[in-house]
Formats: C-alpha cells, sequence, structure tokens
C-alpha cells in the first residue's frame, strides 16, 4: 500500500492526475488522499420479498433479530434484509426500496460512499434511515420485525448525503458534496422532519458529486449528545460542533482539530463514552481522544498502527473493536483495558483469516449483544458474519450472497445488525 500524502488546508485541490478513468477492478490497490485516491413517500414498497419458511440458516430466525444492508443502487436505492438466526447465520428475508437512488463518489475504488454510518438504527423510535446519496434525500422506515413499512423521503438538505447520526429525537445528516455540510431533523411518528437553524457548512471545495479522498468520512453524536463531531479526509481535521439542549449547534462554525493521525475517517466510542477512537486511513491507525466541552480535542492515546492497509471502518463490541481494512480485505481486532490503554488482540493484527472469496471489506456491524459482528465485502458482493470469542478473535458463521452485488459503477455501502 503506498502511503498517503495529507493535505491540512481546507482549500487544498486534487493533485494532478486524480480524475483519471473510473476503473472498477476488483484488484485495484487503494490510495487515499493526494493519490489516485421533497416529497414523501408513504408507502412502503417492497421489490423482493421472501418468506420465513426460506431461512437457510441452522439457526432459527427471531423476528427481532435481523441484518440490514443498503444496496445504493444508481438506479434505485434499496435496503435487504436478512433474518439472523440464534447461531448468527443470515437467510434473505427481504428487499424494500428507498425511494431514492444511490450514489459512488468519484474514483471511489470498492466504497461508493465512502462514509461510516449510511444506514442507521434508531432503538428508540424503531427507524430505519437510510441515505440516497444520488438523488440527495433520506429515507426512514418504520421496522416491523423484519419488515419495513411506512417509508418517507425527506429532502437532505444538501448534496451526496453519506452519513447519519443519531441523539435522542434527533437525527443529523451529513452532507459529502459540494461545500459540505451537516443538518439536522427531529424523528417524528411521521419520519424526519427539518429542524429550523440545524444548517452548517463545513467549508469544503468538493464538486456536487465529491472525489473520495476529499469528502467527509463520517458526522457522530458523542454519547452524551453534547457534540457533533464531523471527519474530513483530505482536510485532514477532526471538526467538533458543541451542541445546545435544543437540538442546534451552538457554534456557527465546528471547532477545527488537526487529526493526530492521516486521513481521518470512522468515529467511534468506549463503553463508558467518555473516549473517542478515530480510524485513521493513510498509515491505518487509530487515535483516541477526549472531547472537551469547548469542541477542543486531547489526544490520550497516540495513533496505533495495525499493520494493515487503509483502515476506515471502526465499530466497538464490548470492549473489542473492530476495523475494516478495505486496502487489504483483512479485518484488525482492538482491545481497551481498564485503564483506556488500546492495543492489538494479536501480533499481526488480523482477528480471523482473510479469505478469497471476501473481498473488499468495508463496512461492519455489531449486534446489539455484541455476540457477532458483521462485515460488507464489496468487491465480492457477500456479507460475513462472525462470532466474537472471548479473546477478541472472530470465528465466521454465515456468509449471505442473496440478492448482493458485487462492486461494478456502484456498490452496497451500509449495514446495520440488530
Amino acid at each position: 500500500m503506498h502511503s498517503t500524502p495529507e493535505n491540512h488546508g481546507r482549500t487544498s485541490r486534487p493533485a494532478a492526475g486524480q480524475g483519471g478513468h473510473r476503473a472498477k477492478s476488483r484488484t485495484r490497490r487503494i490510495v487515499i488522499g493526494g493519490g489516485a485516491l421533497a416529497a414523501a413517500a408513504a408507502a412502503t414498497v417492497a421489490v423482493t420479498a421472501a418468506s420465513a419458511s426460506q431461512n437457510s440458516g441452522s439457526g432459527a430466525a427471531r423476528a427481532d433479530h435481523a441484518v440490514f444492508v443498503q444496496g445504493n443502487e444508481l438506479g434505485g436505492n434499496t435496503v435487504h434484509v436478512f433474518a439472523r438466526g440464534d447461531d448468527g447465520t443470515l437467510s434473505a428475508s427481504g428487499t424494500y426500496a428507498t425511494g431514492g437512488k444511490g450514489g459512488d463518489q468519484v474514483d471511489a475504488p470498492t466504497d461508493s460512499l465512502a462514509s461510516q454510518g449510511s444506514l442507521v438504527y434508531d432503538d428508540a423510535s424503531g427507524m430505519l434511515l437510510a441515505v440516497n446519496a444520488g438523488s440527495g434525500t433520506v429515507t426512514s422506515f418504520r421496522v416491523e420485525g423484519r419488515q419495513l413499512k411506512d417509508r418517507r423521503v425527506v429532502s437532505s438538505g444538501g448534496k451526496f448525503p453519506a452519513s447519519i447520526a443519531v441523539h435522542g429525537r434527533v437525527a443529523y445528516v451529513m452532507n459529502a458534496g459540494g461545500q459540505g455540510s451537516i443538518r439536522g431533523f427531529e424523528i417524528t411518528g411521521e419520519g424526519l422532519r427539518p429542524l429550523p437553524g440545524s444548517y452548517r457548512s463545513l467549508g469544503l471545495h468538493n464538486k456536487d458529486i465529491p472525489l473520495f479522498s476529499s469528502s467527509p468520512g463520517q458526522v457522530s453524536f458523542t454519547p452524551d449528545g453534547r457534540n457533533l463531531v464531523v471527519t474530513t479526509k483530505s482536510a485532514n481535521t477532526v471538526e467538533v460542533f458543541p451542541m445546545k439542549g435544543n437540538g442546534l449547534p451552538a457554534v456557527d462554525a465546528p471547532v477545527v482539530n488537526k487529526s493526530a493521525g492521516g486521513v481521518p475517517f470512522a468515529i467511534t466510542f468506549d463503553a463508558t463514552g467518555k473516549r473517542m477512537l478515530v480510524a485513521e486511513a493513510a498509515k491505518s491507525t487509530v487515535t483516541t481522544y477526549k472531547v472537551r466541552g469547548d469542541g477542543t480535542l486531547k489526544v490520550l492515546q497516540k495513533p496505533l498502527p495495525n499493520g494493515q492497509e487503509v483502515l476506515c471502518w471502526l465499530e466497538r463490541a464490548g470492549d473489542h473493536f473492530y476495523g475494516g481494512n478495505t486496502g487489504n480485505s483483512t479485518v484488525t481486532g482492538y482491545r481497551m483495558d481498564r485503564h483506556g490503554r488500546l492495543s492489538l488482540t494479536n501480533d499481526v493484527g488480523i482477528a480471523t483469516p482473510p479469505s478469497a472469496k471476501s473481498q473488499g471489506v468495508i463496512d461492519l456491524a455489531v449486534t446489539k449483544d455484541e455476540r457477532f459482528v458483521y462485515v460488507q465485502n464489496a468487491a465480492s458482493g457477500t456479507v460475513d458474519g462472525f462470532r466474537v470469542k472471548a479473546d477478541g478473535s472472530l470465528t465466521k458463521v454465515t456468509t449471505a450472497t442473496e440478492g448482493l452485488s458485487a462492486f461494478g459503477e456502484s456498490g452496497m455501502e451500509g449495514i446495520v445488525a440488530v
């Protein structure tokens, strides 16, 4: 994997040669950074549906156990529903149109949206939220078991929505195109309602469909809801909006913090909610921060390398964390001790043996009980399921393929496990 140059200024432009051909080879190497790096629809539309009797896994699927996968199809975005057995196995249970279009960022090698959090389940409201990057909209569904109902579609308030964050009754959407922006919504029984006064620009310099290396990576609330955090890749910043109690940003512009590691991408938090972990793609590192009340960051642990290539996604399962390395299609395991110190679960930085049939590792999801991890493989068009072992290693229990397309002009991105 080539090292990635870092552009620290907001006005940075793509280096020569970044445009080029939109090659979509499954074997393409990934270079990030300066290299080749409305109307609401109330009806629920099921494109295809599979009955519960079609379950192929050995574990009996329960109505409240499911994995949702966003197809991100350019012609019409969909959410694929898989029943999840008690043993972690998956079986297709239905496909639902979102009423919007998927998107594909410029030169994206395997991850069309180049983000984490493009598909989010809100346990409090029972709603599934999905971005429609190609049409600048966001869809909400009411989840009933493994069925998606009461589809509602609203404008995202910006160009190329790519990530969603939820806290309480408020959701914020990160728009990756143009200047980049965040926009808040109230979560209601009738879907998302725009929150007046919530729009804030990120001050970026992208086109409406951004270059995947220069788009923001994720928007996330701190667990206490007092701050909203956004990562930017080529700007190499972690930007924080302190929040008011009414769900609006307390500042007109974010507090800009230089990233400790190159190309910050995904955000997650430890079990206490006091430590923020940021995955950095340039050298496949993770930095641990404290988010201060004024929006500034304190580095608690310097960037920890995992020895893999292009770490972009990061999720927590108890005191363990799992990262998706899209550059060489591996999953890294981490553990955090009681003092908050992060380390690899093994010397090689791989939590499970890589598979030739599981290429293009991108987004991950962890079940609420933290027993299983599910990983999207964009180049292969599959989802792998793993059981989390006590030592942090992962044991594969399932591979889902039905209805999922391998990366071509675009690819699936966004996954939720409940």
